[in-house]
């Protein structure tokens, strides 16, 4: 069954905006009965079934064949009995067995490429609807049938979550031939399936019991995906440490939905939005809410999975959760908040800024010091994510204040940046596996000289690292200057002093993030792909030979080329998201028009980014002629100077740790810092030092300060807990005697 839901203005059955005495929103009811659809919205739901449906069926693809060969000879029995003609199988060629499974792999990631252009086909539809589409599926209970719903917000993650998709698909076959032979390509396939399926199905679901069940197989299956490569004890570490986190931030969610469940008595989405709960079950609610959310997008001090788990996935996987799932849990927290609890409260912002302004600063602070190229990516990803909650949390505190305008501004902005942080940190993790695929290192002190080696992935990780260091024109500069445009207008409306001191804080600690973040990732790109290779396997890189590693992360980059120079197009598109969730829109952004960027009016501030591109481009022009004036601009290629001291060297070149050590000495109460040198002297002469040994251990603070002292606490609870269980029949039969008379006097 399939209806259409006319769209909601805040909550729905309540206002969730009070702008002085005027209350902003109506409320729609929801048909009990179906109604007659378009063909655009009846599309809209096929589009993301078939999405579903495409990304496991990738998996039962992979799975068939893996263990082809248990099928395929009662398959041939049958048809014999049957009566259907059947040639006789030649007898394999050499290397049968291996050109199979390559056919096989890129039918695969042909329907998980099918699922992401549905999901995308199906997100851009529902974005120019005019009403939530809204349906139930014969599974589940009986007497809770699957409740599903796209909306403008469901619409816009199936948009992030479509183009993720379709860059793995591209991208995997040729990586995950590296995989032949030594893992099993059928649980890659499987269970990389499952997990798309899992956060199509949180996306779509309108019913608590749909959303755990996605929400459980999204967070299981890429735990498998994070062990994949299980003869490592890192990786098994990482994805038992994963697991761990995603079911304690599982039981959160679960809490929190108790809470709305206990109120309306019902697990569906529609009662919740017609509840009514206390502002103290409420701000509980919210608080669970935001642990087990935060928690999946790895906010600070919840983020000791991150670092571990995405630089133990596969490249193309890594991608799928920095760029994707993280997003899922910002989905999941708007949801709960703007849509199903409503009444959204100044202090929740504020809860929400903080978390989001500490996340940023540490997470940029702990990135800029790593060593090892995939883990830099996750902590960048921990920075990401702070910015992002800084613009939710912008958004609460004005909305709190009634100060509606100023407050979609914040949403825009950390709308804009889930897009813009799907997009390149997408890029920068396939393009990080295509280094590692080619130089067997993750370690950025055992790259070099790539630029000349590998060309094509030089030049998309450069754009990569332009646009996360949010340098215009690219997309990474404009959803941080909305941030920033938000911040600013708090001084002139917020009366709390002590609030309007945190913005300004929070302000000025963005400011912070982003000159870390160009200084992260100028060491990031100069150590690993300038300056001479410093072994000899970087030496040996070339460039990939499979165009669907290289298309994958150009098509990535094109978008943020686009999303970076065509903000006011993004803009608008957004506009009925925000009248979904608050009621109004940002009708300031394009008011000059789709040249010019104006947030918060024409009189503010304003961005022209196709004129910074224009500008670019002629400065790079006048450049290139006035060096090709005259007989003496011949290009002469020479040796790079060596200052005197004869032939340059690797050895001779800054390193990674060296690039950071003025930023380490600085803020070295950030880290857990051991730095150890140990020098080797001659035998015959002691006072000859003849090498010197270097070791820097650099550790996050969270782990003494947090989670070791957790763990001793489970461990002492476990102890005492441990002494019921005493080996004695008739003790155990007097717990349960006494646990049968508790229950029998509380149904009583």
């Amino acid at each position: 069954m399939v209806h259409n839901n006319p769209g909601r203005a805040g909550r729905g059955g309540k206002s969730s905006i009070v702008s002085g005495k005027r209350l902003i929103g109506t409320k729609f009811a929801c048909p009990a009965y179906p109604s007659r659809l378009s063909p655009g919205s009846s599309m809209t739901l096929l589009l993301a079934y078939a999405s579903v449906a495409a990304a496991l069926s990738s998996g039962l693809l992979a799975l068939l064949g893996e263990h082809r060969a248990a099928w395929t000879g009662p398959a041939l029995q049958v048809a014999k009995l049957v009566r259907i003609p059947v040639p006789l199988r030649p007898k394999p060629a050499v290397g049968h067995h291996r050109r199979l499974p390559h056919a096989w792999r890129r039918m695969v990631f042909a329907l998980l490429t099918a699922s992401g252009v549905s999901a995308l086909g199906a997100g851009l539809l529902q974005l120019h609807a005019d009403a939530a589409v809204s349906g139930q599926l014969p599974f589940g209970l009986p007497w809770l049938h699957w409740h599903v719903r796209l909306d403008t917000l469901s619409a816009f993650f199936l948009v992030v979550l479509g183009l993720g998709v379709i860059a793995a698909g591209v991208y995997g076959p040729g990586y995950t031939r590296q995989f032949a032979g030594q893992y099993s390509f059928g649980a890659l396939g499987l269970f990389t399936g499952s997990f798309v399926a899992g956060m199509e199905g949180v996306l779509i679901a309108d019913d608590a019991y749909l959303f755990v069940i996605a929400w459980e197989a999204m967070t299981v299956s890429s735990y498998f995906l994070v062990g994949y490569q299980h003869e490592h004890a890192s990786h098994r570490r990482a994805a038992f440490l994963y697991l761990l986190m995603g079911e304690v931030g599982a039981i959160a969610i679960i809490l929190a939905f108790g809470i709305l469940a206990a109120a309306s008595h019902s697990f569906a989405f529609d009662a919740w939005r017609d509840a009514h709960v206390t502002p103290a079950w409420g701000t509980a609610a919210f608080l669970l809410a935001l642990a087990g959310f935060g928690m999946k997008a790895g906010l600070v001090p919840l983020h000791a999975w991150l670092p571990e788990a995405h630089p133990a996935a596969p490249a193309h996987v890594s991608g799928l959760m920095s760029g994707v799932m993280l997003k899922i849990a910002v989905y999941g927290l708007l949801r709960f908040a703007f849509d199903l609890l409503g009444d959204v409260q100044w202090y929740w912002g504020a809860i929400v800024l903080g978390l989001g302004t500490g996340s940023a600063a540490l997470g940029i602070l702990y990135a800029v010091v790593q060593s090892d190229l995939k883990r830099l990516l996750a902590y960048s990803s921990i920075e990401n994510m702070g910015i992002v909650f800084m613009g939710l949390g912008l958004c609460m505190v004005f909305i709190g204040k009634g100060h509606v305008q100023l407050g979609l501004i914040g949403l825009v902005a950390a709308l804009y940046h889930v897009l813009n942080h799907s997009l390149f940190k997408n890029l920068l993790f396939l393009a990080a596996g295509s280094v590692v695929h080619q130089t067997h290192r993750h370690d950025l002190e055992h790259m070099g000289g790539l630029i000349k080696r590998m060309p094509v992935t030089a030049g998309l990780f450069l754009a990569g690292s332009v646009a996360i260091a949010g340098l215009p024109p690219l997309n990474g500069f404009v959803s941080e200057w909305l941030t920033f445009q938000a911040a600013l207008q708090a001084a002139s409306v917020i009366d709390n002093g002590i609030l309007r001191s945190m913005v300004s804080v929070a302000a000025a600690i963005l400011a912070f993030t982003a000159a870390v973040a160009a200084a992260c990732f100028v060491k990031l790109y100069g150590v690993a792909f300038l300056g001479q290779p410093r072994e000899r396997r970087s030496a040996h890189a070339h460039e990939v030979s499979h165009s669907g590693m290289l298309w994958a992360p150009a098509m990535l980059a094109g978008l943020c080329l686009l999303l970076g120079v065509l903000p006011t197009w993004v803009l608008d598109a957004m506009r009925p998201i925000t009248r979904q969730l608050l009621g109004e829109t940002l009708t300031s952004a394009s008011a000059r028009g789709w040249l010019w960027l104006t947030p918060g009016g024409v009189s503010t501030a304003s961005y022209s980014a196709p004129l910074v591109l224009l500008a670019m481009a002629l400065a790079w022009w006048l450049l290139r002629r006035l060096e090709r004036r005259g007989p003496a601009a011949d290009v002469r290629r020479a040796p790079a100077w060596d200052c005197g001291f004869g032939g340059l060297s690797p050895r001779m070149q800054y390193t990674a740790a060296a690039f950071a050590q003025p930023v380490r000495r600085i803020f070295a109460p950030v880290w857990e810092t051991v730095e150890t040198s140990t020098p080797e002297t001659a035998a015959a002469n002691p006072l000859q030092v003849t090498a010197l040994s270097y070791r820097l251990e650099i550790g996050d603070r969270s782990w003494r300060w947090l989670y070791l002292p957790l763990t001793r606490v489970v461990e002492d609870l476990a102890r005492q807990t441990a002494r019921i269980q005493t080996g004695q029949v008739r003790i155990y039969i007097a717990y349960s005697f006494m646990t049968l008379i508790v229950l029998l006097g509380v149904v009583s």
